[in-house]
């Protein structure tokens, strides 16, 4: 596993050992990355199931200013601070300990909003239509923001989840790839 492309592009990441997580392949990864645009100027990015905080460290490395790394697992989090070590830019990332839903709720005390979100959660215990109606209602998203879930193939995602609208669906072996955007108001 690396840092597909941008400022650290090249770099390994360390995983997570053993089956607690599934990290995001490499090409699935730079797949996702294509979909929505190679390179940003800024902006905010949720990694809300961060695993190793490979999608996190991607964002950072193509141009976001800042990613948020939230995991409640011990072992993914002492990992995930060791991938952000790597960077040698910790103060560009903010990593929470913690449950995705207390996350959101601590994010919203903080009044952060994000530009984007990923959604890659433990493919058992998945509540994506859940969490990105949170989102909506905890005031964590704007009318730019786009959400990105990883899951199982044999998931289905509605097309449409509170404001947003399925724009992309794809498929790589297991893994299906779900790119949603904020509806544009009439």
């Amino acid at each position: 596993m690396r840092v597909i492309s941008g400022e650290y592009g090249g770099r390994k990441l360390k995983a997570l050992s053993g089956n607690q997580t599934r990290p995001t392949t490499d090409k699935v990864k730079e797949s996702m990355f294509n979909m929505i645009g190679p390179y940003f100027e800024g902006g905010r990015a949720l990694d809300l199931f961060s695993g190793s905080g490979s999608l996190a460290i991607e964002a950072v490395s193509r141009g976001f200013d800042h990613a948020y790394c939230v995991d409640k697992n011990y072992a993914a989090v002492k990992v995930i601070k060791e991938n952000i070590e790597m960077t040698k830019e910790s103060e560009k990332f903010t990593v929470l300990k913690m449950d995705a839903n207390q996350a959101l709720e601590k994010l919203a005390q903080d009044k952060i909003t994000f530009d984007l979100i990923f959604f890659d959660p433990p493919y058992a215990k998945q509540q994506i239509v859940a969490q990105i109606e949170k989102i909506m209602i905890l005031g964590l998203s704007h009318k730019h923001t786009v959400l990105i879930c990883e899951t199982d193939v044999k998931v289905e995602l509605p097309e449409k989840i509170a404001h947003f609208s399925l724009r992309r669906r794809q498929k790589y072996g297991i893994t299906a790839i779900m790119i949603y955007e904020q509806e544009e108001e009439e």
